[in-house]
């Protein structure tokens, strides 16, 4: 029989060591997996199998364009356009889903504004002045505004976002969407009624929170109450607003699903958040008003109009591991891919 005391001791180290030595492996353990853990959640977002939409396999069609900068309508390959804005609308720095998406996008605007006769440039699709319809530059234009050096190295990337989405459109019902697209959200989009007045079914508000990474997500406006009732009464004569004691003059009433200030009362005057948007050359209609004794911060959220797919957000989900369809998926509600050549 083994002596009581040198077994007491025996327990006595067990006791002191097992602890130390299991919470030793339990913590290496997390170590070691928690990179696969994240790398698992990744996984968890993108889809399990990645879908192939190439159906169909016919040249790209050619369309007709206006060039605001020469006056004239000029025909051009689709996919040859579409290198072009993609290279206007989204950085090339972006990651590829993005691309793919912003891509897709593009190429679903020209065929909306063919099937429904948008265009108000007779004989042209889409015309190149980005206030109007979407951004475009050509090969000559790229090369001496963004130089020898993009051209080599980023638009590659271009061409191939376009190119492997080559005849892609996004749809609603079978037909070519509106496919409305900005630059930053405030964490929501807009639905398209509150900024437009016209309802799509698929332009509905869905959370959009990689935006917050954008240098644009936040800004601030400082402006004096005298220049603020300047600029308000240059704009509405019949507005009776005075420097002083804003803060019991201005009022928000209400706001939209995606956060933007949609009526706001000033004196005796009821406005939109655009209109302030507008006057003042806010980012967005997305703001909070801070009164101080002779000045007010505008604090804005977002870049845009918000409807639609916010282009820093599409990026954030890329980043994240979701494929293009996805992205256009989660920004336009209940649309599907349809591939046209």
């Amino acid at each position: 029989m083994n002596n009581p005391l040198r077994i007491l001791a025996g327990v006595i180290v067990c006791s002191v060591t097992l602890p130390i030595f299991l919470s030793v492996v339990s913590y290496d353990d997390i170590e070691t997996n928690t990179p696969q853990k994240q790398e698992q959640l990744i996984e968890k977002k993108s889809s399990s199998k990645y879908i192939n939409y190439e159906t169909v396999d016919k040249d790209s069609p050619k369309i007709n364009i206006y060039n605001h900068k020469t006056g004239k309508t000029q025909q051009m390959d689709i996919e040859e356009y579409l290198y072009g804005v993609l290279s206007g609308e989204m950085p090339s720095d972006f990651n590829i889903e993005a691309l793919k998406a912003q891509a897709v996008a593009a190429r679903t605007y020209v065929m909306y504004n063919q099937e429904n006769e948008t265009s108000k440039h007779k004989g042209a699709a889409v015309c190149t002045d980005y206030t109007h319809c979407q951004e475009y530059k050509s090969y000559e234009e790229l090369k001496k505004s963004k130089g020898e050096d993009w051209i080599k190295n980023s638009y590659p990337k271009v061409k191939q976002a376009v190119n492997e989405t080559k005849g892609h459109i996004i749809t609603y019902n079978g037909e070519p969407i509106l496919p409305l697209y900005f630059s930053t959200s405030s964490g929501k989009t807009e639905n398209s009624e509150e900024v437009f007045s016209t309802e799509y079914p698929y332009l509905r508000s869905v959370d959009s929170p990689y935006d917050k990474y954008a240098p644009k997500y936040a800004s601030t406006l400082k402006i004096s109450n005298k220049d603020f009732v300047s600029k308000l009464q240059n704009t509405y004569s019949g507005i009776n607003i005075t420097q002083n004691n804003l803060s019991s003059q201005i009022k928000i009433l209400n706001r939209s699903d995606g956060g933007s200030v949609e009526k706001i009362r000033l004196g005796n005057k009821e406005l939109t958040g655009r209109d302030i948007r507008n006057i003042l050359n806010l980012n967005s209609a997305n703001f909070e008003i801070k009164f101080d004794t002779n000045s007010l911060d505008f604090v804005v959220k977002g870049y845009g109009h918000g409807v639609g797919m916010s282009q820093w957000g599409a990026n954030g989900m890329a980043e994240e591991g979701y494929k293009y369809y996805e992205i256009l998926s989660h920004y336009y509600k209940d649309t599907t891919i349809k591939d046209l050549y």
